[in-house]
């Protein structure tokens, strides 16, 4: 119970943003699917990370220094707070993806992916913020054994952020009778409160550069989900545009 205490003291504004998470879940999905949601995200977050940072599948190989060992609760050589942060990441990515594509009869595995993609959006600031760490009141908690081509982050990391909450996603929506639920707009809150957070700590110590990229891929990645979801609603014998096909 000590480094449970210790765990949210440590890192109070993920305490914050998990607390909005069940808020805006129980109001979206009801009590016992938010609890399901992140009964079955919350797993393959953790073992995603395990196997990471033993053979580095999926994320690439990175290690925690665990200087906080004995600070906060660890899972394995994993802290608990980092993998669990991985449940309101995915359900604020989950709404954002239902409110560009729409609660209408889209395809299962099409919103995983595009829930996928979206948290894959978010990680391109998150990830190489938290290698700066030491930069800022996070610490040093992990590096990469060898840097990366993304502001010291490999790419292999991305992909990974992609399948984990695809697969996370799927899971959920595996076990639910329906993809949507009753109001996405505070997990879509959520979803930016969380980008506003990490590029406000980005301009804090002087990343202007990694602070325009995560901007521009966050804004080219909307424009193709939005134009994804115009070919999917296009009526047969027309295009994307309305225009009939010849």
């Amino acid at each position: 119970m000590e480094l449970l205490i210790g765990t949210f003291l440590l890192r109070p504004y993920v305490f914050g943003f998990l607390v909005a998470f069940l808020l805006a879940g129980t109001r979206d999905l009801g009590c016992r699917r938010v609890l399901t949601f992140g009964a079955l995200v919350w797993p393959i977050a953790w073992l995603a990370e395990f196997s990471s940072t033993r053979i580095g599948v999926p994320f690439g190989l990175y290690h925690y220094t665990e200087t906080t060992r004995g600070q906060e609760l660890f899972i394995g050589n994993v802290p608990f707070m980092d993998s669990l942060s991985f449940t309101f990441l995915a359900y604020a990515a989950f709404c954002v993806a239902r409110a560009v594509i729409g609660q209408r009869q889209i395809p299962r595995p099409f919103i995983a992916l595009a829930a996928g993609l979206l948290m894959m959006a978010l990680d391109v600031v998150i990830d190489p913020l938290a290698v700066r760490g030491d930069r800022w009141f996070l610490g040093r908690i992990f590096y990469y054994a060898d840097g990366g081509l993304y502001f010291g982050v490999p790419l292999s990391n991305f992909a990974g952020w992609i399948v984990v909450g695809a697969l996370g996603l799927g899971a959920y929506l595996a076990v639910v009778d329906d993809a949507g639920g009753k109001e996405a707009r505070g997990g879509v809150a959520l979803y930016y409160a969380v980008i506003v957070f990490n590029l406000a700590v980005t301009l804090w110590i002087g990343e202007w550069l990694l602070t325009a990229a995560g901007v521009a891929l966050h804004a080219g990645l909307l424009f193709l989900l939005v134009w994804l979801k115009r070919i999917v609603d296009a009526p047969a014998g027309f295009d994307e545009r309305g225009v009939e096909r010849a």
